[in-house]
């Protein structure tokens, strides 16, 4: 079946059927066509123990089921939607900013430090993201929420890329990501450019940028 299919920048249209369910933020639905149901979900596919470790790293968005033969549209708070096809990789994004996902992939949870080490840590509390952010691993499509429209950077060994904490949306790939810092003497008195903290990615993958430094 295809895809999510965008019908403007804030919704999306994705197909329904056996062998095409689908998890979305709980709430998100616009419209449907077809015989489709919308059942609350804690576990989204994952099992007692996923539907735990979520809730204890703090990844645990209200999720729904989406199931039966038809389309779904969704969408949310009139924010950006994009769409993200994985082929096998794993998206790094937090769970506030899924709004829908095929329910073949694969949900999980990522400790910050095992990217970034200590750095990683330190950027999650920095930004506010926390210790942990939710992995989407496998063959299929899924969408994201933004402010404005993402712009998709690519990484490589000799190209790292440095993005404003707030305006991170997700990365995939093999990279490691850290909070450097040109914190100065102006910056503590409050006469900085305003931009003392930067997030560093390094290594093979893309970064998705908001248009935006307001989070969900």
């Amino acid at each position: 079946m295809p895809a999510f299919s965008p019908i403007n920048h804030k919704m999306i249209q994705a197909p329904v059927g056996p062998g095409q369910e689908l998890y979305s933020k709980r709430g998100a639905m616009l419209a449907y066509v077809g015989r489709v149901r919308f059942e609350p979900t804690a576990t989204a596919g994952a099992g007692i123990g996923g539907m735990i470790g979520r809730a204890v790293a703090g990844e645990s968005a209200p999720l729904m089921h989406v199931t039966g033969q038809g389309s779904a549209m969704f969408g949310h708070g009139g924010l950006h939607v994009n769409v993200v096809e994985l082929a096998g990789d794993t998206l790094y994004v937090e769970a506030d900013r899924l709004l829908v996902y095929d329910a073949s992939l694969q949900a999980g949870t990522m400790f910050m430090g095992e990217q970034g080490g200590l750095s990683g840590v330190i950027r999650g509390q920095v930004t506010g993201q926390g210790l942990f952010t939710t992995t989407l691993t496998g063959h299929g499509s899924c969408a994201v929420l933004s402010h404005g429209g993402v712009v998709e950077l690519p990484i490589s060994p000799d190209r790292p890329v440095h993005v404003d904490p707030q305006a991170y949306v997700a990365h995939r790939g093999q990279v490691r990501n850290k909070l450097s810092t040109s914190l100065g003497l102006r910056d503590m008195v409050g006469r900085g450019s305003g931009e003392a903290f930067q997030l560093e990615l390094s290594g093979h993958g893309l970064v998705y940028v908001q248009a935006s430094e307001k989070k969900i």
